[in-house]
């Protein structure tokens, strides 16, 4: 691996990631990385790894990666509920030309809860919108 390797390493896991410093000054020249601590991005917990004692510098570092992780993952939502609106347009051009009796069959009932359900919320947030902006 060439270059400069950054000092710390953030392996994602569900909610969060375990955080290990890199080190590439040993005398064999092989990275090896130390785990230091776990964080939940949720909850903004960052845990230390055994008896470690985290510095300055690593809650800091650790902080920022938070932040930015939920800033990665608040744009992810908006991207995957955007594809969602590209799906139902597909999904509804399919259904106009190209589905078969038997497939509408199939999805017809699955779709309509599932619509209803997400309009049923739209609308109710809306309004509630609509009420705390008078």
């Amino acid at each position: 691996m060439g270059g400069d390797l950054p000092e710390y390493f953030f392996r994602v896991r569900d909610n969060g990631a375990m955080v290990f410093r890199v080190d590439t000054q040993n005398q064999q020249r092989r990275i090896e990385m130390d785990q230091i601590a776990v964080v939940n991005v949720k909850n903004g917990e960052i845990k230390a790894n055994g008896d470690r004692k985290l510095s300055d510098t690593d809650i800091e570092e650790i902080s920022a990666w938070m932040e930015e992780r939920r800033e990665l993952l608040a744009e992810r939502d908006i991207d995957d509920i955007l594809r969602t609106v590209d799906h139902l347009n597909q999904t509804a051009q399919w259904a106009q030309s190209k589905a078969a009796p038997e497939q509408l069959e199939e999805v017809t009932d699955a779709l309509l809860l599932a619509m209803h359900d997400l309009r049923s919320v739209l609308v109710r947030k809306k309004a509630d919108r609509l009420l705390k902006g008078k």
